[in-house]
């Protein structure tokens, strides 16, 4: 059973990021009253328009950041630059919008990045999930809260389950759990139905924040080495941006989503070194280096999906040798239109 998604309402906090975007333009095209809250500050359009000039990547980014405001300009999805942190102005804006479902996207989405800051992380994260639950309660609203695979620390045998227990390792995964007892906490008190998404590697079109995949094919075309952390062998569950869009959507439709906790990733791991071969096949004759290992990332791999396929219909379309080849001819487009942000450093 699925429940229309023209005419419902869903608020995105935090939507005008890189997950957010994506998701918004999918639902408004479904029919959705799409309605997206960010302040633009938070690895978005004040984070790069502030930061040093020296920046090699602060021009590619902030074009990529324009992309995304324009896309959502033109379907007409509004766009509430409102502070999440302020609970006032949160409140007024969301009781404005009236939403049927609120998505939690508002975070510090980068785990070395929270552990090197944490008053900023808690502050933009934990804060504004805390300011989000309660304008929700007593609403009838669906929360959706991002978390990540990063709760589970490291990974045991060939998969993990919903069911497994957590055990995160630094701030970003200690936050993101205690995130979700939080919004359990809420169901419990107040009875909001909520959904918990764990995602996982996320790679995409008009991603800024650098993740590996990112960093690599920027890099390659630029005519730089690659850099791995470790000897390539540590294997992640790469997922692809429409792969992620249409399982959240799915918690958006499907009533069996209420009250529960889904991994949402494709389902199957791959290692740095399979990806770097995904590199070399197109852009031959790169060059790769190896650092030692960053010992507060987890030892990952596989996130089951069967529970999302089974309640939700969830079907991730998208193994990294077909989404990483569409995400490189993205970017080897982008070079070409705008060959003076992929200048070599």
């Amino acid at each position: 059973m699925s429940e229309s998604l023209a005419g419902r309402r869903v608020a995105l906090i935090g939507g005008a990021g890189f997950i957010g975007h994506n998701l918004a333009i999918d639902l408004k095209s479904r029919g959705a009253d799409v309605h997206i809250i960010d302040s633009l500050q938070v690895n978005n359009l004040g984070a790069f328009s502030n930061s040093s000039g020296a920046d090699p990547s602060k021009r590619l980014y902030m074009q990529l950041i324009y992309e995304r405001l324009n896309a959502l300009r033109e379907i007409g999805v509004p766009l509430h630059v409102t502070d999440a942190r302020d609970y006032q102005i949160l409140s007024r804006c969301l009781s404005d919008i009236q939403a049927d479902t609120i998505v939690q996207l508002a975070a510090i989405a980068h785990a070395n990045r929270a552990n090197k800051d944490p008053f900023s992380t808690f502050d933009h994260s934990f804060r504004t999930l805390e300011n989000a639950l309660d304008c929700a309660r007593g609403t009838g609203c669906h929360f959706i809260y991002f978390s990540s695979s990063m709760v589970y620390g490291n990974f045991e045998g060939e998969a993990v389950s919903e069911e497994r227990h957590c055990d995160p390792m630094g701030i970003y995964g200690a936050l993101k759990y205690g995130g979700e007892k939080l919004v359990i906490a809420y169901n419990q008190v107040f009875d909001l139905p909520y959904t918990i998404v764990r995602p996982s590697a996320l790679y995409g079109e008009r991603c800024v924040s650098r993740r590996v995949g990112q960093a690599f094919i920027e890099n390659a075309v630029r005519g730089l080495p690659l850099t791995v952390n470790g000897d390539g062998s540590d294997g992640l569950d790469f997922t692809y941006i429409a792969d992620l869009v249409q399982g959240v959507r799915l918690c958006i439709e499907k009533p069996e989503a209420r009250n529960q906790t889904f991994n949402l990733t494709y389902g199957s791991a791959r290692t740095l070194n399979q990806m770097i071969e995904v590199m070399r096949a197109n852009f031959p004759g790169i060059e790769v280096k190896y650092q030692p290992r960053d010992g507060l990332m987890p030892e990952r791999g596989t996130l089951s999906v069967e529970k999302a396929r089974k309640m939700i219909g969830y079907a991730p379309a998208f193994p990294l040798e077909k989404g990483f080849p569409r995400y490189i001819e993205w970017y080897k487009d982008l070079a070409r239109r705008h060959p003076e942000y992929f200048a070599a450093r």
